[in-house]
């Protein structure tokens, strides 16, 4: 009764063995054994191990995790049962199939690599095969060896060659599977994280964004600034209730839908009822909803417009005064809990010079201190930026020490996702963009062509 031998794991066979020994399973017929383990060892100055298998069936007993690599007669009879064999077990990669006038000189090679995806493979073919060898190189195969011209040196060349290609070919596939993830990933994350449209437009723009989730690239916060063509700078945040996968695909289908509306000509209380039938149609469940906060600031950039949606009141910080929050009182309920809810739309002064922060309430539940009950609120974070601005920081690197430092007093990574905007008005920015522009260039003499004639574009790039 033979021995029941455990079958191999998903891990590189290349990657299993201890120090410089080898282990290497021979399928072949011939009983005599034409390769043996002593006349590799001298010739490798090492140790080899050799098993040897007489068909198939007795190679899928023998293959466990300490094989290195696999010997492979492609003379080898294929028994009627590898078809069945072969289609239950498929590899982890997609090698190419043996061409049609070849498939069956090359069955006993293309069963061997679907049963040992992980394992170096060697074929041993007659001299006078080259094509066939390439051939099974082409399928799947390492290298290749002729029977006629074995000896002990090449052998243990091409088994140590074979392992190590194998290694890279690993490596290699690992490599393009990581770099595909990534690719997706970042179109994920373009999707949550847009790039603002505010061609034309003199405000200033920064944001951060931290998910909640580890090594998440999404979460549910979400949002997005855009000029229309009046001149109008929209902007608005979001935070779908939730940390989950579903939760960010809301959050990026609703910021989406508010772009689509806002450039529609939406604002105020009729893009929020709208949003809301949105969400309403595409969340998983009715406990799920969502808070928002949107303002359009005129063209002249001096005042605002003001929506709440169960989200917290921005922070405003004028030239020469403290920032402060601004009133959260005519605020509505977040999108999702009351079917007809309205959202009042309240005016802000803003002034000629300010900055304008936008945040979810990521940055605000952070603790104060490891271990503690406190949180942060409102009231910290105001306290906390006045500080930075006390420094004189301001929009990029004003948004990175808040976050940086919500994060060393929360004494970690915070739970909740964190999606922070700012907006600006610069009247001495301004004025030197406006002199630079107003320089005379280089005037060309000659007459434009169809192809050099461009529209600029309407929304941004």
């Amino acid at each position: 009764m033979p021995v029941p031998v455990p079958q191999q794991r998903d891990v590189p066979a290349a990657e299993t063995h201890h120090g410089a020994d080898l282990t290497v399973l021979v399928i072949e017929d011939d009983p005599a054994g034409s390769i043996t383990g002593p006349e590799l060892s001298a010739a490798a100055g090492t140790r080899v191990r050799i098993r040897t298998a007489r068909n198939l069936t007795e190679a899928g007993r023998l293959l466990t995790d300490d094989v290195d690599c696999i010997l492979l007669d492609l003379a080898l009879p294929v028994p009627t049962t590898t078809t069945a064999t072969a289609a239950t077990t498929t590899a982890p990669d997609h090698r190419p199939e043996p061409a049609p006038a070849r498939a069956d000189e090359l069955a006993v090679l293309t069963h061997v690599l679907r049963i040992a995806p992980l394992h170096a493979v060697l074929v041993l073919t007659a001299q006078d095969d080259t094509e066939l060898a390439a051939e099974a190189v082409r399928v799947g195969a390492q290298d290749y060896l002729f029977r006629g011209e074995l000896d002990a040196r090449v052998l243990s060349r091409a088994i140590r060659y074979a392992v190590e290609r194998k290694r890279a070919d690993i490596a290699q596939h690992q490599l393009t599977e990581s770099g595909l993830r990534a690719q997706e990933n970042a179109r994920l994350e373009r999707g949550l994280l847009p790039t603002p449209l505010l061609e034309g437009s003199d405000l200033s723009f920064a944001a951060r964004y931290r998910p909640g989730r580890s090594r998440a690239l999404l979460g549910g916060d979400f949002y997005d600034t855009v000029r229309t063509p009046d001149g109008t700078v929209h902007a608005m945040i979001g935070d779908v209730c939730g940390h989950g996968p579903d939760e960010a695909a809301l959050g990026v289908e609703l910021r989406i839908a508010w772009r689509a509306l806002t450039l529609a000509g939406l604002c105020g209380d009729q893009l929020l009822s709208t949003l809301q039938q949105v969400l309403e149609h595409e969340r998983q469940s009715e406990e799920i909803f969502a808070t928002l906060c949107t303002v359009d600031i005129a063209p002249d950039g001096r005042r605002a417009g003001l929506c709440l949606a169960g989200h917290p009141a921005p922070l405003l910080a004028r030239h020469g005064r403290p920032a402060r929050l601004l009133p959260y009182e005519d605020g509505g309920p977040a999108l999702g809990l009351l079917p007809r809810a309205r959202w009042p739309r309240r005016q802000v002064e803003l002034g000629a010079e300010w900055s304008l922060m936008m945040y979810t309430d990521g940055l605000i539940e952070g603790r104060v201190g490891a271990g503690s009950s406190q949180r942060l609120g409102q009231d910290g974070m105001v306290a906390m930026v006045n500080s930075r601005l006390e420094q004189g920081l301001a929009g990029e690197e004003l948004l990175e020490a808040a976050v940086t430092e919500v994060r060393e007093l929360n004494g970690g990574e915070l739970t909740d996702d964190v999606a922070v905007l700012l907006l600006g008005r610069d009247p001495e920015r301004i004025r030197r963009r406006g002199r630079s522009a107003s320089r005379p260039g280089p005037v060309s003499t000659a007459a434009p062509t169809a192809a050099s004639v461009q529209r600029p574009p309407l929304y941004g790039p």
